[in-house]
């Protein structure tokens, strides 16, 4: 069974100085990573943000939540993601992505591609990072990109690499993340609405939706599921303390089909491994049936004090 860890994240733009204090927070509360994720929104840069966040902190890892692989070319990533895992001594964990958001890419002219196209580049994107990782040169002569005897410096502090985390809802990118990487970040699927933006597909979030993603990473995985970590987060809606459960549950069921014209059920809602609802003790509980029952041991939280209590009693159990 795999301990605890929790992740959290920075959600505003914070000064140097307030950045290293909420750094130094998360790390004294238990937290295991801070994630940085990658969009063209009102957040800073990934990498500069790592970096700051490890110079201010001892233990706490730092990661991304997660790059967009349209965004920049794999072997320039490689040299700075090496120099954060150096930097911080080896606290460095990766997590690699197709890229989602259509209206980012519209936004600065690089063309939103097919999915079939864009996992195709994260493929050969994490061979190239992988590549540029090892002690030796490489080449690869690839459909979207071509490597020629590249010796790529400086190398990480972690070998063979650092943890590579990949996400998905679709058997497609679970199936390569089951085959590539050491966290699995297991997403809700995503649809369409009538202007053709983004919007969660419901039932993917709920219970039955979870475990057969986790049959399809078991699948892909063969031997080596037993070594991966399992993560979720909260997609269904923000993290909610309270005293009440079942009642903010009905909330959340009324907010799910205005957003998405799809009805789940109260208890849909509450067994979701991607909904948050309930006292401390009962989300503890929920934790640890999460890891006993589906083995998912790490969670990316939404509101690092809310989930204090509960990351200072499960975090390293």
């Amino acid at each position: 069974m795999r301990p605890f860890r929790f992740l959290t994240t920075v959600d505003e733009l914070p000064d140097g100085p307030g950045l290293a204090a909420f750094a130094r927070r998360a790390e004294s509360l238990g937290y295991s990573a801070l994630m940085a994720p990658d969009h063209l929104l009102a957040q800073y840069a990934p990498v500069p943000l790592l970096a700051s966040v490890a110079a201010a902190t001892e233990k706490l890892r730092v990661g991304t939540f997660v790059f967009n692989n349209n965004l920049r070319h794999p072997a320039v990533l490689a040299q700075e993601l090496a120099t954060v895992d150096r930097l911080s001594g080896g606290r460095l964990e990766i997590g690699l992505g197709a890229g989602w958001n259509e209206p980012e890419h519209d936004a600065i002219g690089i063309p939103f591609e097919p999915v079939g196209t864009r996992v195709g580049k994260l493929t050969e994107a994490i061979q190239v990072v992988k590549g540029c990782f090892g002690d030796e040169p490489f080449s690869l002569d690839g459909r979207h990109y071509t490597i020629t005897d590249y010796d790529a410096q400086p190398k990480p502090v972690q070998r063979p690499h650092p943890p590579i985390f990949i996400g998905g809802g679709g058997r497609r990118l679970l199936t390569l993340a089951a085959r590539q990487a050491q966290i699995i970040g297991l997403a809700p699927r995503l649809g369409r609405d009538e202007r053709g933006l983004p919007t969660l597909d419901a039932p993917s979030i709920t219970l039955a939706a979870t475990e057969e993603k986790i049959g399809w990473v078991r699948e892909a995985a063969g031997d080596r599921f037993a070594e991966l970590e399992l993560n979720s987060y909260p997609t269904g809606g923000p993290t909610v303390l309270t005293s009440d459960a079942r009642g903010e549950a009905g909330k959340r069921v009324a907010e799910l089909r205005a957003r998405t014209g799809v009805e789940l059920t109260v208890e849909e809602i509450m067994q979701s491994p991607h909904v948050f609802i309930g006292s401390v003790k009962e989300l503890t509980q929920k934790f640890v049936d999460l890891r006993d029952h589906l083995g998912i041991s790490s969670f990316l939280v939404d509101d690092m004090e809310t989930m204090a209590p509960i990351v200072e009693e499960l975090a390293g159990r």
